[in-house]
């Protein structure tokens, strides 16, 4: 029920603000607003988008959660959306979503809506510093090739010759 009335309400007050802005300023400088503020907004949306991604390769390189940077990448893309939608809420909307406090507001009202799990697997402790591949203990073992048969049909499906 609250979609229908976003999808109502939202057109609405965009006509009622781009009929009082027009009113104010006229319909050419309203016109030529609209669209800075689009061009302003792809160019903040790839620059924070930017500083976002590397926020989340950050998180995975140092091998922390990376929920928090990829809540704000989503929201910076959803800001950018809203910035690119005509009128002057949406812009509103979007420039209020690119300024970090009201992203991290934003996360911690969601965040509180939803029921997050996580599921991991290794020791019930975590280590001291992050585990990385090659630590821990020495495995020593032995093996033999074994030559592929030659009285087989042909190479099945799954290899490649």
């Amino acid at each position: 029920m609250w979609l229908i009335a976003l999808f109502i309400l939202v057109p609405i007050i965009e006509i009622a603000l781009f009929i009082q802005v027009g009113g104010w300023i006229g319909l050419w400088p309203t016109l030529g607003l609209v669209v800075a503020m689009a061009f302003v907004g792809s160019w903040l949306l790839r620059t924070q988008g930017l500083m976002a991604m590397a926020d989340v390769q950050r998180s995975f390189r140092d091998m922390r959660n990376p929920t928090g940077p990829m809540a704000h990448a989503g929201l910076i893309m959803f800001a950018g959306l809203l910035m690119l939608t005509p009128g002057f809420f949406t812009d509103l909307l979007g420039l209020a979503l690119l300024i970090r406090p009201v992203r991290s507001l934003v996360i911690t009202y969601l965040s509180s809506r939803f029921l997050v799990s996580t599921v991991g697997f290794g020791p019930a402790t975590r280590p001291a510093e992050p585990v990385r591949p090659g630590d821990g203990d020495i495995i020593d073992g032995e093996y033999n090739e074994i030559p592929p048969r030659r009285d087989s049909i042909g190479p099945s499906g799954w290899t490649r010759h």
